[in-house]
């Protein structure tokens, strides 16, 4: 007898509906094909075992299991319940007319029990587009693929109550998430916020600044100046992710299996801080059976890279690709991956390879050479993509020893907020630009156009400060951030030079 289940695999961060087709006839045998791998081969020992601690067996006869199509890799043990249905229908130990109706994933345990799976939220996304009428996972899964609307999530725990549930001897109830509350709920409630920080009041401007703009940002300090802390906030300012920007947040996680059991959408923008001895694979993606690294798991948030020059070179390389195209393409012979990667960069590192500026008095100074080593491990092309350079000087006694809390992260966000409606209207006709980080030349030149006062102060600045050509448009696209914060129409001349200051690097003499 012929029987048809269906399962999902997830390719990237979409998902693709596998066919489980079982067919069992006369003879002796177990022969399961479609490209499985051995978590997937390894399936027939976990379901024997289940159905026979529940009451029911694998038959003693030839089973060919087939799962198309048949051309793609499958990988993993969650189609260890779709199997496990499937035989038992084609062998008419349950009847299950409705089980065509269900896209039904789960790993099984030896008592027939499910573990969680991953990259449930995009099989809920598949499923509902196919028009499926149910979706059956396991119970730690089931409020993450019910943020979709329109299919009914049914969460078990156990095989029986899947047969049951075939059988007509019990029903499951849908899981319901009502998705705005929980979204909004994580909203209100970032895990760290700017009030915790003491004194480093320009640098929470500059922070500000970075977060209206989306703008990338360096930030130049001795060790214990609060560059850490400081980058650990700048998500709670950044505005509130919109529905869509949570779902393909959470779809991406969803796929690496990050989602935490029992819980739905992501309301929080990602927070990534790798460590440095990270490779260009786990940073950027891929691998033989690519995964999304840690700039996708970063997309709609922020990355974090922590002391910049104790990274390989090549690993900050490969990310230049991403940083200018917001999406990461992994290659391999027979298939193409595109994850997205749109996110905010944040590197620190310290000013000289001793930790300390050179007019730091108590410490030992680096010489010009020494200096030039340190800093020409990070190459010019990132620097070229990273808009804001700022220095930041550890906290006096006085600031660290105050009662007085800093401004709430909530009152900055509202700012923020508003410079970024500004900037959506202004670029509402180029669907590919959102804010001013993602300007192009020509929109440099339409958009941050200057009067003559400012365009004389710009001038001065870059020869008498010896600023290279790179910094030109960087600067116009910051000065176009502090005036839309400002509500400001026209870039003027105190845009310009609050601007200037944001470019450390490119002064000359910063070395020395």
């Amino acid at each position: 007898m012929l029987t048809k289940v269906y399962g999902s695999s997830v390719f990237g961060v979409e998902a693709t509906t596998i066919t489980v087709e079982v067919n069992i006839d006369k003879g002796i045998g177990y022969h399961l094909v479609g490209l499985p791998d051995n978590a997937v081969k390894e399936s027939n020992f976990r379901i024997a075992a289940a159905l026979q601690n529940n009451g029911y067996s694998i038959p003693g006869k030839k089973i060919t299991i087939n799962m198309a199509p048949a051309d793609m890799r499958k990988e993993g043990s969650a189609y260890d319940l779709t199997l496990a249905i499937g035989i038992l229908k084609a062998s008419s130990q349950i009847k299950g007319d409705a089980i065509s109706d269900y896209l039904i994933l789960g790993e099984l345990s030896l008592d027939g029990s499910l573990q969680p799976v991953k990259g449930v939220l995009p099989i809920a996304i598949k499923a509902k587009e196919e028009g499926f009428k149910g979706f059956i996972l396991p119970k730690q899964n089931a409020k993450e693929a019910a943020i979709v609307d329109g299919i009914e999530v049914y969460g078990v725990e156990n095989i029986k109550e899947v047969i049951d549930f075939f059988e007509g001897n019990s029903t499951l109830e849908p899981v319901i998430v009502d998705t705005k509350k929980e979204f909004e709920d994580n909203l209100e409630h970032p895990e760290f916020d700017f009030s915790d920080v003491k004194g480093q009041e320009s640098i929470k401007r500059c922070m500000e600044i970075a977060a209206a703009g989306g703008h990338n940002i360096i930030l130049i300090g001795p060790p214990g100046s609060g560059k850490t802390m400081l980058a650990k906030r700048l998500p709670s300012i950044l505005p509130p992710m919109t529905l869509d920007e949570a779902l393909e947040t959470t779809k991406i996680h969803s796929v690496v299996g990050r989602i935490r059991e029992n819980s739905g959408l992501m309301g929080q923008r990602p927070f990534r801080s790798p460590h440095h001895t990270i490779s260009d694979v786990a940073l950027v993606g891929g691998g033989a059976y690519p995964q999304p690294g840690e700039i996708s798991l970063s997309h709609n948030g922020v990355l974090f890279l922590d002391e910049l020059p104790e990274f390989k070179r090549t690993v900050l390389e490969v990310m230049r690709q991403p940083l200018e195209d917001r999406e990461v393409t992994i290659s391999r012979a027979k298939f193409t991956v595109t994850y997205p990667s749109s996110f905010m960069l944040v590197a620190s590192m310290n000013p000289s390879p001793s930790g300390y500026f050179n007019d730091t008095p108590g410490h030992v100074t680096s010489s010009p050479t020494e200096m030039q080593r340190y800093l020409s491990k990070v190459s010019g092309p990132l620097l070229d993509r990273i808009d804001i350079h700022i220095e930041v000087q550890p906290v006096p006694f006085e600031k660290l020893s105050e009662e007085r809390k800093g401004e709430a992260s909530k009152v900055i966000r509202k700012r923020v907020a508003l410079a970024r409606q500004l900037q959506t209207k202004r670029f509402e006709e180029n669907k590919n630009v959102h804010y001013n980080a993602q300007m192009n030349v020509k929109q440099i030149r339409k958009f941050c156009k200057l009067d003559e006062s400012s365009t004389s102060l710009l001038k001065t600045a870059m020869e008498s400060l010896n600023l290279s050509a790179r910094a030109y448009d960087r600067i116009l696209k910051v000065a176009r951030t502090v005036a839309d914060l400002d509500n400001s129409n026209q870039i003027k001349p105190d845009h310009i030079s609050e601007a200037i200051q944001y470019r450390s690097l490119d002064r000359e003499g910063w070395l020395g």
